[in-house]
Formats: C-alpha cells, sequence, structure tokens
C-alpha cells in the first residue's frame, strides 16, 4: 500500500459553483508536503499546505483534513466514463495505490511515511461543484449508486510526506462501519444509520449527531 499520488489544489475561477472560486482541481505535487490539523471547520481549511478550500462552510476544518481516494477506484470510473481521470481529478489529497479506501472503518489509523498518522472520519458527499467539475450527465446520481465516495481523514499526527511513500493501516476498530456503509447510510438507506453509531466518537460530528437524530426517532416511534 502506497501514497501513489500528492495532490493540492490553487484557487480558480468556476462557473459551476455558486462560490467564484473552487480548490477542487487538485495537481500531483512531488513533495514533501507538510500535513497539520487545519482548525475547526468553518476557520480550518485543508490540512495539507498550499492546497486551497474555498468554501469552508461545507468543506475543510479538522474533521476533513485531508481526503483520500483510490487509483483502483479512479480507473474504474475511467472505464466506466470512457475517458482519462488523472490522480486528483476527483479533487483528492491522496490518490492510494493497493488500499481499500471505501472498505476503510471510521477510526481506522493509517501511517504515510515516517511521521503522519491520520485517522478516517467519513465519506465524501458528493456536491454540485463536484458535478460541474466532471460534467457528466447525472453525475450526482451515478457516484451516489456506486457508493465509491472516498474517505476524509482528520491528522492525528502531523508530518511530512512525498508520492512513493508507504501506506500501513495502524489501527483498526472492531465495528462494521465501513466508508461505503456510513456513505449508504448518509444516502441511499437511511435505515443504516442508527447502526453508524458503534463507530462512536470517531464519526466526523456531523455524521455523529445525524446518526443520533436517526436514532433517537426511531426509539420515539417504538415507544409510540
Amino acid at each position: 500500500m502506497l501514497l501513489l499520488s500528492l495532490n493540492v489544489g490553487r484557487p480558480r475561477e468556476a462557473e459551476y459553483t455558486a462560490m467564484t472560486h473552487t480548490g477542487i482541481d487538485k495537481r500531483p505535487v512531488a513533495g514533501p508536503v507538510a500535513v497539520s490539523a487545519p482548525g475547526p471547520k468553518g476557520v480550518g481549511a485543508s490540512g495539507l499546505a498550499g492546497d486551497a478550500v474555498c468554501d469552508l462552510r461545507h468543506h475543510g476544518g479538522n474533521d476533513q483534513a485531508v481526503y483520500a481516494y483510490a487509483r483502483e477506484d479512479l480507473d474504474g470510473w475511467e472505464r466506466e466514463l470512457d475517458r482519462t481521470l488523472p490522480s486528483g481529478t476527483f479533487g483528492e489529497n491522496l490518490t492510494t495505490s493497493g488500499l481499500d479506501v471505501n472498505g476503510a472503518l471510521i477510526g481506522e489509523r493509517w501511517r504515510i511515511g515516517a511521521e503522519l498518522l491520520l485517522e478516517v472520519t467519513s465519506p465524501r458527499i458528493p456536491c454540485r461543484t463536484f458535478a460541474g467539475f466532471l460534467d457528466e450527465r447525472g453525475w450526482l446520481r451515478r457516484f451516489t449508486g456506486a457508493a465509491l465516495p472516498g474517505a476524509y481523514l482528520r491528522v492525528i499526527e502531523p508530518g511530512l510526506i512525498s508520492p512513493g511513500d508507504p501506506i500501513e493501516i495502524a489501527h483498526r476498530p472492531e465495528h462494521e462501519v465501513t466508508v461505503s456503509f456510513l456513505f449508504r447510510a448518509q444516502t441511499t438507506e437511511p435505515d443504516l444509520l442508527p447502526r453508524v453509531l458503534a463507530a462512536g466518537e470517531a464519526l466526523h460530528p456531523e455524521a455523529y449527531a445525524k446518526a443520533l437524530r436517526r436514532t433517537d426517532a426511531s426509539a420515539r416511534l417504538t415507544d409510540a
């Protein structure tokens, strides 16, 4: 398992988003790049030095500091869409090789290189900016149906990383809540939400709150 490509974005004008600029257009860099916790959502941006996040309301912050997508899944989309998808095309900071990103458990920790330690928090929920950037008909529906969203991660221990660095799974929790499972619970299969709480405090706070609301609502219906 290794970091195949390390990708950062600069602010670019965009006609396909309500924001005037977007940082979704990530391009590979040679590194090394410093990765650290950027601060709370709404204030902190990307965890990667030199990487732009323009919409701080919906993106960035400590619990979405880094976004990872597997090269194997990009290759699958290349075949389905019949177009080339260079690493970084999905706006991911880390393009991995040999790692099942969507099968990663919430709370799973990855050691990348000698220093950096990341923790999986949540899947990526597709937005209109993503759809506009890809410019594929029905993209939000297709991406959601595939349930291959990629993973957001928080920074546990900061460090420098470069393309080619090895990735080691340093910790894997004992529950069923994978990135793909949580994505389906948040989108197409909301009845799964109560089971999401098994991931505990490792969950992105927004995902935890949504799952808790669903669980409380189900309990009230049962009591009634």
